[in-house]
């Protein structure tokens, strides 16, 4: 890891057998689910008549990016800058800097400019708070009380 990662429900298994082949950025938030895949399984059944043949790849997730819960990035990609994941989205070729990305496979379904104009117009306003403090904001908003 580069910079400061934020890692939400973490399991073993996020970075399958080779995490020293992924390389996180400053500002990279991962989400529940989220996993890093360097490696192609695909080719264990065929170790008997190719011994050496094995698929891996390094996966590079740059600065200001957010991993969807349940997302599934797979070798060789790089994830550009200012980039979203798509909870579930399936990443298997590489991320324009810029860009929400969502689907299997997944690809480009909005600029992350465009993403952030809609999420300005919609934001309750309260990113800035935790805790205690933020449930009973969200009471308050959707409940109508006050805790």
């Amino acid at each position: 890891m580069k910079g400061r990662v934020a890692i939400y429900g973490s399991s073993y298994n996020m970075f399958s057998a080779e995490p020293y082949l992924v390389t996180l950025h400053d500002n990279v938030f991962i989400s529940v689910g989220a996993q890093f895949i360097c490696h192609d399984g695909g080719v264990l059944p065929f170790r008997r008549e190719f011994p050496t043949l094995d698929l891996a790849a390094p996966i590079v997730v740059k600065s200001n990016c957010f991993i969807g819960a349940g997302a599934l990035v797979m070798r060789g990609v790089t994830i550009g800058e200012n980039c979203i994941v798509a909870a579930h989205a399936v990443v298997t070729k590489d991320v324009p800097d810029g860009s929400v990305v969502g689907g299997n496979p997944a690809r480009v379904i909005k600029l992350t400019a465009d993403y952030l104009a809609g999420a300005h117009q919609k934001s309750l306003g309260i990113g800035n708070l935790y805790g205690d403090e933020k449930a009973a904001e969200y009471k308050r908003i959707f409940h109508g009380n006050e805790g």
